[in-house]
């Protein structure tokens, strides 16, 4: 049984055809229209549908010759961009004859749609458009016509880029071969493609249909792809706010593609997404949520939706879980992911301060921001703090384990007791957060990332911090073990290494083997050397999301941990002398 299963069904005639057509939700409710691309049928959308549902009244279509609806006669000729407005139209106006429609459109979907979207007759029908993976065939031709027209080595280089990923077009375009390739061996084997390449689960996706909507749907390219090319429409600009999700991955179109974009959309809203093509089945949740604050935004006369901070286009409205996040690092990073947009868990022992965090989140930029109160070194809190942010929040997209201690003094002071508070804090901590909120991102199928704070002392030993340095270097280990085993779920695991970073994680600090009054000395003497040296908690959480976007392994992040990350790898020896020295506290 498909989610499509409890679909209400009609057909509608245009052009010649019958386009099957399936509806979700109360009509009542703003209406969305998704169109699904090649070699797709409408099922390819069947869990965005699902999600979207509660909130809109959604309707799939089945693209002429595709799925259950027929195709046309003669076959060339009969997927023109004109045709498919003609179907759009008759859909749009079957299922919201009063009001304009939502616009989503994946791949060959999305290319059609920014036909829609930027020619005079559908003017009034459409609210607004989400495009994914395919670009509007006019936009191309401008894209190409101008790195013709005045080469530069980037250009030329970008050109050749997409001309390599475009191969399977120019195999669309030779006669008889593709229909024989789909109707025989590759139509068998497609979907174990798409699960082994593309991370596509199984399950009723793709339909039966695929042979023969594939064979139909080559003729979508020998239709427009060289024609439009050629002569590109001059005034093809849209007409609605357009919200363009671009997946990092994909292996048939550029990110290039789209520069220049602004040109012809006045109202452009951008996702970038760490994902491969296939998004709408394997990012599902990600491009409900999207699809929902843009058309909400749309509907209550917003144009568009994305903050404005750095890396909106990435974070925005994405789920990030930030622990040890009322103070120092942990609250400058939710700030940082609150400015690009992003909803935030602030989670700290102390309730007052995660509370002052969140409240501050919101101010400055997160759609919602909440707080969370749990010792991260309790594992029953623990479990039940995962359990209650899946419940109430959703599954966490980016996980910061940076809740810490610290901890100086030599070997044989430091008592068992020490040990097991620094290590149950700073590494079972992170064991923890990774082991329930990893588990869950891992079970949604939907990728994610893990930050995990460690410390330049993870691999600059010091005879001032045995126990801190252990529990530090384990972290980074955890760290590289879990990105090797999470990388084939999507899953990017970092370990940041920040250095002297001015934090009250100095002034906290267990000194062992001293009195009180000296134990109290010390703290206030690193504070004013961690003062001095100044270097800003902001900036280590600048390095956190450009390590989530890069998808970076270890991040040392002040001048002094690049250094000696450097030195560990090629002068150790240095370090080992380094780490006799007293330090002057």
């Amino acid at each position: 049984m498909t989610v499509l299963d409890g679909a209400r069904e009609r057909w509608v005639r245009t052009g010649g055809v019958e386009l099957c057509v399936a509806e979700l939700g109360d009509p009542r409710r703003p209406t969305v229209v998704l169109v699904h691309g090649y070699p797709d049928s409408k099922e390819v959308w069947s869990e965005v549908a699902a999600c979207l549902a509660d909130a809109f009244h959604v309707v799939l279509y089945d693209v002429r010759g595709h799925g259950r609806s027929t195709a046309p006669s003669p076959l060339r000729g009969g997927f023109t961009l004109e045709k498919l407005t003609d179907d759009f139209l008759a859909v749009a106006d079957a299922v919201s004859p009063d009001r304009p429609v939502h616009l989503v459109g994946h791949d060959w979907g999305s290319v059609q749609s920014w036909e829609f979207v930027t020619v005079k007759r559908t003017e009034g029908r459409i609210a607004s458009f989400t495009s994914m993976s395919g670009p509007s065939l006019d936009h191309f031709g401008h894209w190409i016509n101008k790195r013709l027209r005045r080469p530069t080595p980037r250009r030329v280089g970008q050109l050749l880029g997409q001309g390599a990923k475009s191969w399977y077009v120019y195999l669309l375009h030779t006669p008889v071969l593709p229909e024989l390739a789909w109707r025989g061996p590759l139509g068998k084997r497609w979907p174990g493609i798409l699960e082994r390449v593309e991370q596509v689960p199984g399950g009723d996706y793709p339909t039966a249909s695929l042979p023969s909507d594939a064979a139909h749907g080559a003729w979508l390219y020998r239709d427009n792809v060289r024609p439009r090319l050629r002569r590109p429409r001059e005034d093809a600009y849209a007409h609605a706010p357009v919200q363009l999700v671009t997946p990092l991955g994909d292996a048939f179109l550029s990110e290039r593609l789209y520069d220049g974009l602004e040109l012809w959309v006045p109202h452009l809203t951008r996702r970038t997404l760490p994902a491969k093509h296939w998004v709408p089945r394997t990012r599902p949740d990600r491009l409900a949520d999207w699809i929902t604050e843009f058309v909400t935004a749309t509907e209550d006369g917003r144009s568009g939706t994305a903050a404005n901070g750095k890396h909106a286009d990435r974070f925005g409205g994405q789920l990030v879980l930030v622990t040890g996040a009322g103070n120092g690092i942990g609250r400058a990073t939710a700030f940082a992911f609150a400015e690009a947009g992003a909803r935030v868990v602030a989670v700290d022992r102390d309730a007052e301060a995660a509370a002052r965090t969140a409240e501050l989140s919101r101010l400055i930029g997160a759609p919602d921001a909440w707080a969370e109160t749990v010792d991260v070194s309790d594992e029953q809190a623990m479990e039940k703090l995962a359990a209650r942010v899946a419940a109430e929040y959703g599954v966490v997209d980016v996980l910061v384990n940076n809740a810490g201690i610290g901890l100086s003094g030599s070997f044989f002071d430091t008592t068992p007791e020490d040990w097991k508070k620094v290590l149950d804090v700073n590494l079972w901590g992170v064991i923890h957060g990774c082991r329930l909120f990893g588990r869950q991102m891992a079970e949604r199928g939907q990728g994610g990332h893990i930050v995990n704070t460690a410390s330049a002392a993870a691999f600059q030993p010091s005879r001032a911090l045995p126990a801190y340095g252990t529990s530090k270097a384990a972290v980074l280990m955890l760290s590289e073990c879990l990105r090797a085993e999470l990388a084939d779920q999507g899953i990017g695991v970092t370990a940041i290494c920040p250095g002297l970073v001015n934090t009250n994680i100095t002034s906290t600090a267990h000194f062992v083997g001293v009195d009180a009054e000296e134990e109290k000395r010390r703290q206030q003497r690193t504070a004013r050397l961690y003062g001095a040296r100044n270097y800003p908690p902001e900036k280590v959480a600048d390095a956190v999301l450009e390590a989530v976007v890069h998808n970076r392994a270890v991040v040392p992040v002040t001048p002094e941990a690049r250094g000696a990350h450097l030195m560990s790898r090629f002068a150790p020896r240095v370090l080992r002398r380094l780490a006799r020295v007293h330090p002057p506290l």
